[in-house]
């Protein structure tokens, strides 16, 4: 197929196979090494790029990264971070000042990202940085360096690429379908419906990196417009499936602030930027982040085939263990939630703080008036073959008084609830216990105790 995009500020016109991944196209096709494959899977951030379109400029996983994904946008990297006369970034200053680099593998993803934090006035350098992982140099002068590169003037060629991506016209697009709306979507998809659909591609990407798979036919979804976004109503809130977890992010960050700290533990900055709301739900993942959430506050999913729309509870979607409730030919439009009053509390449970697989997610949106429980909605990943609501638990806990006598008999009814696996991030009786005191967590927050892992101290 044709695509159309600029590579460090260059117009580039390529033909290749929809599957091809950015970073072998860079480092094959146009020799730019610097851009490193490390893990292959979007967990290392050694080959992140820079890529700008009318959103605006983010980190991304090249690694990952099909090319008809860049379609009529710019991407910048590492080689393309340092000005056109060969001047320093600041970031590549401050690396050398603050001494940020050993062997050198992981500094180019390093540069990259810190420079489009930089340019997008981001100073968490700690979330900014928790998708590049160092094995060497150790964080300390890496964040230093960030720091002190975080309030230098922007080099004005890192600002080109916004103005050129608006006068830049894009590929013929014309195999795979890389469709413009829904309606398109939903009628190619009728005619086609055994076809991959690819959004964000941070599970997709690893069929073909890790599996080898052959992918077609595919289409890819990014130019879908009326898929993105998050539209806040006065009774509702909906989230169009093509809304990247950044961007939900920050829609959640007031409305339910439990919900946005979850979703910074959600991959990486540089995953949250590509992944999507549809494809966290329509891949059926019983450990994927935003089902228990979104579950846990009544959610409803909006699924399309053709003409014919049709909605139901989000957590009947989910009927086995790779096994979801959606009809050939038919994808995932919307989900969406009402609005309420926050009661929502999530809690992850994994390995690694950040950039980690949950053993256990459990979210918690339990209304309390006048001392009793009136309703309960709680919802878990990681506790069976699909997210699931803990349905024995929410009736064991409504129409009781929200004391701690409730919580401890309500604790029996997760055996009811689930019989989880044990795998090798997490025994049976160790999720089960660890579901248990998330409930626990719940009701002590409630109350005003300090329960937070990041402040509690011993």
């Amino acid at each position: 197929m044709a695509i159309r995009f600029l590579l460090n500020g260059a117009p580039e016109d390529v033909e290749a196979d929809p599957t091809t991944t950015l970073l072998d196209w860079l480092r094959e096709r146009r020799g730019l090494t610097g851009t490193k494959e490390g893990c292959n899977e979007g967990d290392c951030g050694a080959c992140t790029v820079m890529v700008t379109d009318e959103r605006g400029s983010r980190a991304l996983n090249a690694c990952i990264l099909f090319l008809p994904q860049i379609d009529g946008k710019a991407v910048r990297t590492v080689e393309g971070i340092s000005g056109p006369d060969g001047a320093l970034h600041p970031v590549q200053e401050a690396m050398v000042a603050h001494h940020g680099s050993q062997c050198g593998f992981c500094t180019p993803g390093f540069v990259v990202s810190m420079a489009v934090a930089q340019l997008n006035a981001r100073t968490d350098h700690d979330d900014q940085l928790a998708g590049n992982l160092c094995r060497c140099t150790g964080y300390a002068p890496i964040v230093r360096a960030a720091e002190a590169a975080a309030h230098a003037p922007v080099p004005a060629w890192m600002r080109t690429d916004a103005a050129a991506v608006a006068g830049l016209s894009a590929g013929d697009g014309s195999s795979p379908f890389i469709p413009s709306s829904a309606d398109e979507l939903a009628a190619w998809c009728e005619a086609h419906p055994d076809a991959t659909l690819i959004a964000g591609a941070t599970d997709v990407g690893l069929w073909v990196t890790k599996q080898l798979r052959e992918l077609a036919p595919v289409a890819f979804l990014g130019r879908c417009a009326d898929l993105k976004g998050v539209e806040i109503g006065d009774d509702t809130i909906r989230i169009g499936a093509m809304t990247t977890l950044s961007e939900l992010h920050a829609a959640m960050a007031d409305l339910h602030p439990g919900f946005a700290e979850l979703i910074r533990r959600y991959g990486s900055v540089q995953v949250r930027n590509a992944a999507t709301v549809g494809g966290n739900i329509a891949n059926g993942s019983p450990i994927g982040d935003s089902p228990p959430a979104l579950i846990a506050l009544g959610a409803t999913l909006h699924l399309r085939r053709g003409d014919e729309r049709r909605d139901l509870p989000l957590e009947e979607f989910f009927l086995d263990y790779g096994k979801q409730d959606r009809r050939p030919g038919e994808f995932v439009e919307a989900v969406s939630v009402p609005r309420q009053p926050d009661r929502l509390r999530c809690y992850k449970l994994s390995k690694r703080f950040d950039q980690d697989i949950s053993a256990v997610c459990g979210c918690f949106s339990i209304t309390v008036e006048d001392g009793m429980v009136t309703a309960a909605r709680i919802a878990f990943g990681g506790m069976a073959g699909v997210p699931k609501r803990a349905s024995a638990v929410e009736a064991a806990l409504t129409g009781q008084p929200w004391t701690e006598a409730t919580v401890a008999a309500a604790i029996p009814a997760f055996a009811r609830d689930f019989k989880p696996m044990s795998d090798m991030r997490a025994s049976a009786e160790y999720r089960l216990r660890a579901a248990e005191g998330m409930l626990w967590r719940a009701f002590h927050e409630d109350a005003g105790h300090a329960a937070d892992v990041l402040k509690v101290r011993a």
